[in-house]
């Protein structure tokens, strides 16, 4: 499938997705965003593909649609398939394997790619893909181990992230809510969140060639539709208002994370909040 075939179907995938019965409009939006990285990672038909990160399945559908039937997507998650709202994992993936594009998808929850015995033979996978689940990771030196340990499967590389430095005024409340939770949970205060260890596109770079990757492409897709930013800073709010997370932080640290959710209730918008933009890096 061609990027302009791919990018047009994206309304139909959209549709496939257990979410979109939930917020048709929300999951369409992201779904279009998914389809342009997709396009712009140059996936062919008859790929074999390793997704990590897989989450609910978003992109896991897009990369299905473009290998085709002659292709397969391997989709781990280190989550419990209980995890994830308003639709958990375990059901998203079951409604998704339920459609047309089932056959071609293969969902492996609660697998740590570090844990020595999970294990693929040599160059079994033509892409592995890392898309915007790499601030989950407890630590920037944990996604080097994962990006090391997933050299030898495969032949090149997708990763994409948030880009922490804002290209407007309107993306500094996305990056307050990212960087208010990054600081609590560096301090020690663990959670459950999405957004544990934010890292910048730099540190990207620096990263990749001790773990046996070379970068070889950059490109970004446009993030002003999707409505991250908003999920991001209610996350935000969530955790500034759970007093024991607060109370496990040294006070120069709480101090600070309060002053700057002052700042964050300051300038952020009840919704409708601009998300930051995004890098995607090919390597090989």
């Amino acid at each position: 499938m061609n990027d302009i075939d791919l990018i047009a179907q994206a309304p139909s995938i959209a549709a496939l997705m257990a979410a979109a019965q939930v917020s048709p409009a929300a999951q369409r939006t992201q779904t279009a965003y998914r389809t342009a990285l997709v396009a712009a990672m140059t996936v062919p038909a008859g790929a074999s593909v390793l997704e990590l990160g897989c989450g609910q399945g978003d992109l896991t559908a897009v990369l299905a649609e473009a290998v085709g039937p002659g292709g397969r997507v391997v989709a781990v998650d280190i989550a419990d398939p209980s995890y994830g709202a308003p639709v958990t994992l375990g059901r998203s993936a079951e409604h998704l394997k339920a459609s047309r594009l089932g056959a071609r998808i293969d969902f492996r929850f609660g697998v740590d790619v570090l844990d020595g015995s999970v294990d693929f033979p040599g160059e079994a996978f033509d892409h592995v893909v890392l898309a915007h689940c790499s601030w989950y990771f407890a630590s920037l030196g944990q996604v080097g181990e994962v990006l090391a340990r997933v050299r030898p499967w495969a032949r090149r590389l997708s990763f994409t992230e948030w880009d922490l430095a804002p290209r407007s005024t309107d993306q500094l409340p996305h990056l307050l809510a990212v960087l208010i939770q990054g600081q609590i949970e560096a301090s020690g205060s663990r959670g459950e969140g999405n957004v544990r260890t934010p890292f910048s596109r730099e540190s990207l770079l620096r990263l990749l060639p001790s773990a046996g990757w070379e970068a070889v492409a950059e490109h970004s897709v446009d993030t002003a539709q999707l409505q991250d930013a908003d999920w991001e800073i209610d996350a935000c709010t969530l955790l500034l208002a759970a007093e024991e997370r607060l109370a496990a932080l040294p006070v120069p640290v709480r101090d600070l994370v309060l002053s700057q959710a002052d700042v964050l209730r300051a300038v952020a918008r009840k919704r409708g909040n601009t998300p930051l933009p995004s890098y995607s890096v090919t390597a090989c």
